[in-house]
């Protein structure tokens, strides 16, 4: 085989960059440090719905749940915070919607 094997398809899906250039071609910050679990770095395994001060940095003002990528918790907790902001919901600790 040759190197010409592709050369019918044109050059899709690849930018040329300038030198020195890095990133997604979105903007912002050029090296995104890797998030680390808060929990799994202060090693708590239960998170306890009455415990609202832990809960709230969690939940932005529209009261959505953040996803993991932008809370940075791991998969295990994430499914674990999960269930306790929805468990104080229930028990009106923490709100559904915002005003």
């Amino acid at each position: 085989m040759d190197s010409s094997r592709g050369a019918g398809r044109g050059n899709r899906g690849s930018k040329s960059k300038k030198d020195g250039e890095r990133g997604n071609g979105r903007g912002g910050n050029l090296f995104r440090r890797k998030k680390v679990c808060r929990f799994c770095a202060d090693r708590i395994d239960l998170i306890d719905y009455k415990d609202v001060k832990t809960l709230m940095p969690l939940i932005p003002e529209r009261a959505k749940i953040q996803p993991r990528r932008l809370s940075g918790t791991c998969a295990k907790h994430q499914r674990i915070l999960q269930t306790a902001i929805k468990r104080a919901r229930q028990l009106a600790l923490v709100p559904y919607v915002t005003d």
